[in-house]
């Protein structure tokens, strides 16, 4: 399967997993100076690999591209290390975050893969302007940033790594919605 293909794959799954609606997010995959992302208004449903835009890495994003596209060029150039970027929208986690605090899971694998996820509150007039700086900026030194509101960016070394902790952050707050729930959430969160 090519590089290309995969990112298609894991796009699509975070549609079929709720992750996503059938046209929000969007997904990238460094390939030398160049990425591949998903394009503005994609169907997860309906993308195929033709339909990803090339973008230059060192060069404003390519017409057609997503809206998000300054913000992966930007965490790709921040993070040379960095290969995948997955936006998502998991339901859980944007509702766990919408007070616009950092999101501290309290489950095993959440503390062990995340510590604290930033959460970023963005004026929504300016939220495209404004996230490309910060949110690349929080990928630095995080695995995963939310925007307040918004959604869930994830990057990673691999797409299979940016898609186990997407899902992964998605568990924990729903875990974390759910002992909220049940009134069993721990004293120390």
């Amino acid at each position: 399967m090519t590089q290309k293909q995969q990112l298609v794959q894991y796009y699509k799954w975070l549609r079929q997993y709720a992750l996503n609606d059938s046209h929000s997010g969007n997904a990238s995959v460094r390939d030398g100076d160049s990425i591949w992302i998903t394009p503005t208004g994609a169907c997860a449903d309906t993308l195929t690999a033709d339909d990803l835009i090339a973008c230059d890495i060192n060069k404003p994003a390519t017409d057609g591209a997503s809206f998000d596209a300054p913000l992966h060029l930007a965490s790709y150039n921040n993070n040379p290390q960095l290969q995948a970027i997955l936006h998502s929208h998991g339901a859980h986690t944007v509702a766990m975050t919408m007070n616009g605090e950092d999101f501290t899971p309290f489950d095993f694998e959440g503390q062990l893969y995340f510590g604290t996820v930033p959460v970023i509150s963005l004026d929504y007039d300016d939220i495209f302007a404004e996230s490309a700086v910060q949110v690349a900026a929080a990928l630095k030194t995080h695995k995963a940033a939310v925007v307040c509101g918004h959604g869930v960016y994830v990057a990673a070394e691999n797409l299979n790594l940016a898609y186990k902790w997407t899902c992964s952050l998605e568990l924990s707050a729903k875990t974390a919605f759910i002992a909220k729930q049940a009134g069993t959430f721990p004293k120390r969160y």
